[in-house]
């Protein structure tokens, strides 16, 4: 059993890799084919790509931080029934021997030398020398305690020591991490002043808009060939609905209806609308959302998409099963990479206008078989 879980743990590995190295194939050629290279808006793909990779390892790096104060907190608690357990037991040491004392000769002879000697009755003596050598045997063995709880006392305040320097460092990285973000963002902001009417007129272009529909279909349609061939890279459901009809365990075609907005908002673009620039109708929704907003995740899944894409932005793409497939679009960072698992809720994504948006807010698909559909008649509203 244990071999044959070792086996199926190495086949999804293969597959991960099979699926990322398939993506980043991809995306070479898909940059590589395009004729609007020096488009105003690649440009913006350095810098929100990393403000993403910024934000990630800044998220994670207080999540260490947060382990590492609960770790000193566990130690300090144990430091201290440590010590408490040591002052009890010198207590009880010192009864010990004041009792061993008093038990003892007036001259200080050895007791047991004291009691062979004494003239006494025999079976007194034999009792009197029976709890003298229960007395020794409980003092030694509560100095030996005595020692053993001092040692690990001193091991207790050497770790907390060491979290406390390790804590230390992660908080001065955090720091510099969090001066990082806010230069890319300072940055980013300066390069979008600067590019905000060739970022307008470039949408303004019909073709710019179906060229970045087509690199999302296409790799949309790449995806799903990848999870057909490699079945591990993609995200096995539980077949069960709950008897409460909420959660997530059962089949994603089970939770039409029940699903929730991947984040908080204002609906300011719906599915099948008419855009202004003309073209194709949208084919997802956009949530007018604050900035950093915590994007989540619909329903348990699994990444297979998680990069900067023209037109979109920082994306992610997360499969459910079944052939279905939710996509995050316009994120500001994306706390999630290829091949993670995810939970119902979880965060994925904080809200964001990369991609050449001017508001910020999320756009999400709903797509089945490669194909869109609205994700309205999906969710519950309230």
């Amino acid at each position: 059993m244990v071999a044959a879980a070792a086996a199926q743990g190495a086949t999804r590995e293969e597959d991960l890799a099979a699926l990322r190295a398939r993506i980043e194939a991809l995306r070479s050629e898909l940059e590589g084919r395009q004729s609007e290279r020096r488009e105003a808006r690649d440009a913006l793909r350095d810098s929100e790509r990393a403000i993403s990779d910024a934000n990630r390892a800044l998220r994670q790096l207080e999540a260490d931080a947060r382990a590492l104060r609960a770790a000193l907190e566990q130690l300090g608690a144990r430091r201290g029934e440590q010590a408490r357990a040591l002052e009890a037991n010198q207590a009880a040491l010192g009864r010990l021997l004041a009792a061993r004392a008093l038990a003892g000769a007036a001259g200080g002879a050895p007791d047991f030398v004291r009691v062979a000697l004494s003239g006494e009755d025999l079976a007194d003596a034999a009792r009197r020398l029976h709890y003298l050598a229960y007395v020794s045997r409980a003092g030694a063995r509560m100095i030996g305690e005595h020692r053993a709880g001092l040692a690990e006392l001193a091991r207790l305040a050497r770790e907390s020591e060491d979290k406390a320097r390790e804590l230390s460092a992660l908080e001065a990285r955090g720091r510099a991490d969090r001066e990082r973000l806010l230069r890319e963002r300072r940055e980013h902001r300066r390069l979008l002043e600067r590019l905000a009417g060739e970022i307008r007129g470039a949408k303004s272009k019909m073709r710019v808009l179906l060229a970045d529909e087509s690199r999302l279909a296409r790799l949309v349609e790449e995806i799903g060939k990848v999870l057909a061939a490699r079945p591990g890279a993609g995200f096995v459901r539980v077949e069960r609905v709950p008897e409460s009809g909420r959660g997530d365990s059962g089949p994603f075609s089970a939770l039409r209806g029940r699903l929730r907005l991947p984040v908080r908002g204002e609906l300011s673009g719906r599915f099948g609308a008419a855009r202004a620039e003309g073209g194709t109708p949208a084919k997802g929704v956009f949530i007018r959302a604050p900035e950093g907003e915590q994007v989540r995740a619909v329903a348990a899944g699994r990444v297979v998409y998680a990069d900067w894409m023209r037109g979109f932005g920082n994306l992610l793409i997360v499969d459910h099963g079944e052939n279905f497939l939710t996509i995050y679009g316009n994120n500001e960072s994306l706390l999630k990479q290829t091949g993670e698992a995810v939970m119902l809720g979880e965060p994925l994504a904080t809200v964001g206008a990369s991609g050449g948006n001017e508001e910020t807010g999320l756009y999400f698909e709903l797509r089945h078989q490669g194909r869109p559909f609205d994700p309205l008649g999906w969710v519950k509203l309230r």
